[in-house]
């Protein structure tokens, strides 16, 4: 295949893909009219939020050459924070702050440990899955902890059937990508993040504190997944420690079908935001179907590894 053509075709892929899951869910059926309406696709938008605020955070990881398997357990973690400092009457400002800062700390944790202990990313953030989880049933007290109100409820409220205005999530999540797009592609810390995952060693050679921004890019990301927390406590009204189990899967492979590479050094985050945008679209096209959850659920296995794949053949096409 002509290098044009094969590059053309690996960005529009994630595009196509989300064509061809919409065209799916759009054959005619009892359920296709509500579907394809704005109302469905606004509830499609506002699911898309905390997957794809994670898929930001997850972007910058995976593109310098690691992952985080301890997403879901962030996101509880930071979500029983604050529902237990809004149960105390703190407002919704420090709150935000709070929980985007405990992301932070946890992925700082994560970075010091994989850079000082020269570890690979997936041991170590195995192990942060299980501790962060584990912490969150041990602050909650193992159950869900309950508030009265908070002005954070309403960010991702949409319970007006007959509005057309988008919550103030899915507002936030699109203001993120696009300065995340520009933090990658047009600083010096974005070009660093893409030479470390092309190649440790030469960006080491070239000058490069490959220790520091690993990281740098952690606790950035760790950030993210803060804020993904705030999304997830804002969606349930409630923290629950038991919330976000497996949801790691959906932000990596949200990142993958956007055409990232899990060898590092390739990936948008366009194409990550559009392969989140798939599996809501999966998913919410599913529940209109009528299909049952254990079918869903292969479902969106099967897209992780045919993701997995064409990432795995578009290595072999590049070497």
């Amino acid at each position: 295949m002509n290098p044009i053509v094969r590059r053309l075709f690996s960005k529009a892929g994630p595009f196509l893909g989300l064509i061809l899951v919409i065209g799916l869910f759009s054959v005619p059926t009892e359920s296709r009219e509500f579907f394809l309406s704005y109302h469905n696709f606004k509830t499609i938008f506002t699911q898309t939020v905390i997957v794809a605020i994670g898929a930001l955070g997850m972007t910058m990881i995976i593109v310098s050459g690691g992952i985080d398997l301890s997403v879901g357990s962030s996101i509880a973690f930071t979500s029983v924070i604050g529902a237990q400092m809004i149960q105390r009457g703190w407002g919704a400002g420090p709150t935000l702050l709070a929980m985007i800062g405990s992301g932070a700390l946890i992925g700082l944790g994560n970075g010091a440990a994989i850079a000082a202990l020269r570890l690979v990313p997936f041991i170590i953030t195995l192990g942060a899955l299980g501790v962060w989880r584990g912490s969150a049933k041990w602050l909650a007290d193992n159950q869900t902890v309950n508030y009265d109100h908070s002005a954070i409820n309403t960010w991702m409220s949409t319970a007006d059937p007959f509005s057309y205005a988008l919550p103030i999530g899915v507002w936030v999540a699109l203001s993120l990508a696009v300065l995340t797009a520009l933090l990658l592609r047009n600083t010096v810390f974005g070009r660093h993040i893409f030479a470390l995952g092309s190649n440790e060693g030469t960006a080491r050679l070239c000058g490069i504190p490959t220790t520091r921004l690993k990281i740098a890019i952690y606790t950035v990301a760790g950030g993210f997944f803060g804020l993904a927390g705030v999304f997830q406590l804002a969606r349930l009204r409630q923290g629950d420690p038991t919330v976000a189990v497996g949801l790691e899967l959906d932000i990596i492979a949200s990142v993958i079908i956007g055409g990232a590479s899990l060898s590092g050094g390739v990936g948008t985050v366009l194409g990550s935001m559009i392969g989140a945008l798939i599996m809501a679209v999966l998913r919410n096209g599913s529940q209109q179907m009528g299909w049952p959850t254990y079918f869903q659920e292969i479902i969106i296995g099967l897209v992780i590894i045919v993701a997995v794949l064409v990432d795995r053949l578009r290595q072999g096409k590049s070497s």
